[in-house]
């Protein structure tokens, strides 16, 4: 059974979209949940008011539709197009599984009304998922996702809900965005890359925004090169996870590679691995974040106009980046829905990065995060650095030197209720951590785009941000310890490193 009734519970609106696993009922993936939320998308995007520029009505607008390579999301894409298009819209459906970003380039660069990408990103194999873009390549903020919640309520049943077939189209597109993604290079000469799309679609897509740039010295991890929706090599298709990049790692260094990259499996997110001491080893989503920004502001002819942007659980390092160089920063809410709308008057937004591996480095192409174009600056950022003589550890130390070292990391601990865990901390904040005194600060009691459920605790060069998970009942902590800057980096790392355990300690008793 695939029809909504009335006591049934149906999958909630979340970030930018649905997600949940593929099986009957209304509340989860299949192809009854994504006619009825596409018949919901269609009507509220009908009913929006006419945009800038007077067009209107959105009826007979462009949607592009896009699905990477799990179970079922080429049925579920196959819905939403048709769907749409008995609904007035032209849709442009994508031919071929493609990274999620490109669905974001598709409807910026087309000026299409909405994009929707079938895709459960990093998630377990069983999952899937519905992600909207609005004009602009923008995730859904509320109240749009809440106007699309409440038209599901009174969307008919799937089986009364009309399609119309679609043609597949759309592989200038392809052609398009992987130009686009090229152009990000800056520096010269190639660089040897070992590479992964972790089972997902990103594999083809990154060699050929690569080898447009100038790199042709790429060498993948054959055993996840392929898209496989079951992800037979990993526990999690995510390059975060413990042991995910494990082949990555290895191949790296059977080739003598000179920097390791994985991509999620709708390839979104980009992590960076590198050569260190003692081997090989995954730069953390801040790190990147640091290296990126730094090398992106360096470029800048008018810094005082550039703007960059991070999270309120990301480090804070760029922000003392950004002003060293005289450029502005802005700090969002977690998710590139909020990131992807960062503003300050005076300055275009240049980059934008999340700690849990997401990076926008083209927001004029892009407006969200893709690891197809991180992936190119990634290298063109290696073969800048070794032009000069110096690696990609060396700008790290480089950067510690200049602003300190900053180190973070994350704990996450699985709660009966986050609710009732958070209002338990609130209600008897720690008082110091470490031994440090810290202040608390209640994000909740913010207002406008910058509420949200978290505790800010900071005290003399440490800082934890507490959250409750959005879809489990887990608890998280993002822990950042810095030291001042010093000329003795490896000293001040070891130093941060024991106060980093005992946060990550206590953190683990909330």
């Amino acid at each position: 059974m695939t029809e909504k009734r009335p006591t049934e519970k149906t999958l909630a609106f979340g970030t930018a979209g649905l997600r949940g696993p593929m099986r009957d009922g209304a509340d989860a993936m299949n192809v009854g949940t994504v006619t009825r939320a596409t018949w919901a998308l269609a009507q509220v995007l009908k009913d929006r008011p006419p945009q800038a520029g007077g067009t209107p009505s959105l009826g007979g607008s462009t949607v592009v539709v896009g699905r990477d390579a799990r179970h079922h999301s080429a049925e579920f894409a196959t819905a939403t197009a048709e769907v749409l298009a008995a609904q007035g819209f032209t849709v442009v459906a994508l031919t071929v599984p493609a990274p999620t970003p490109v669905v974001a380039f598709a409807v910026r660069h087309l000026g299409a009304a909405a994009g929707v990408q079938i895709t459960a990103s990093h998630n377990p194999a069983g999952d899937n998922g519905y992600k909207v873009y609005l004009d602009g390549g923008l995730q859904i903020i509320s109240p749009t996702d809440r106007e699309i919640e409440a038209a599901i309520a009174r969307a008919p049943d799937a089986a009364e809900i009309p399609r119309l077939p679609v043609e597949p189209s759309g592989r200038d597109l392809f052609r398009a965005y992987l130009e686009r993604a090229a152009s990000v290079r800056r520096a010269s000469g190639t660089v040897r890359v070992a590479l992964t799309p972790m089972h997902g679609v990103g594999g083809e897509f990154a060699l050929d925004a690569l080898a447009l740039a100038g790199f042709d010295d790429v060498h993948v991890v054959e055993a996840q090169f392929a898209p496989d929706p079951d992800f037979p090599t990993v526990a999690f298709p995510n390059p975060e996870e413990p042991g995910a990049t494990d082949l990555l790692l290895t191949l790296a260094a059977d080739i003598g590679a000179e920097v390791a990259i994985a991509l999620d499996p709708d390839a979104d997110r980009c992590a960076v691995g590198i050569p260190d001491e003692g081997g090989w080893r995954m730069l953390t989503g801040d790190e990147t974040g640091w290296l990126l920004g730094d090398y992106l502001l360096s470029e800048q002819a008018h810094p005082a106009r550039a703007l960059v942007a991070s999270t309120v659980v990301s480090s804070r390092m760029l922000a003392a980046i950004a002003a060293s160089r005289g450029a502005r920063h802005a700090e969002t809410l977690t998710g590139f829905k909020w990131l992807a709308r960062a503003s300050a008057p005076g300055a275009a937004l240049i980059y934008a990065y999340e700690e849990a591996i997401g990076h926008c480095v083209d927001p004029e192409a892009v407006r969200d995060k893709d690891g197809i174009s991180a992936a190119v600056l990634v290298c063109d950022l290696v073969a800048a650095l070794r032009a000069q003589g110096r690696t990609v550890r060396d700008a790290l130390d480089d950067l510690a030197r200049r602003h300190g070292v900053h180190m973070t990391t994350a704990v996450t601990r699985r709660v009966d209720d986050s609710g009732a865990a958070m209002a338990a901390l609130r209600a008897n904040p720690p008082a110091t951590l470490a031994g440090i005194p810290v202040t608390v600060e209640d994000l909740s009691d913010r207002r406008g785009q910058q509420r949200t459920d978290a505790l800010v605790l900071t005290g003399a060069d440490i800082r934890v941000v507490v959250r409750p998970s959005g879809t489990e009942p887990k608890l998280k902590s993002y822990i950042e310890v810095h030291r001042a800057p010093t000329d003795d980096v490896s000293a001040s790392r070891s130093d941060a490193r024991t106060l980093v355990g005992e946060l990550v300690s206590a953190a683990r008793q909330w």
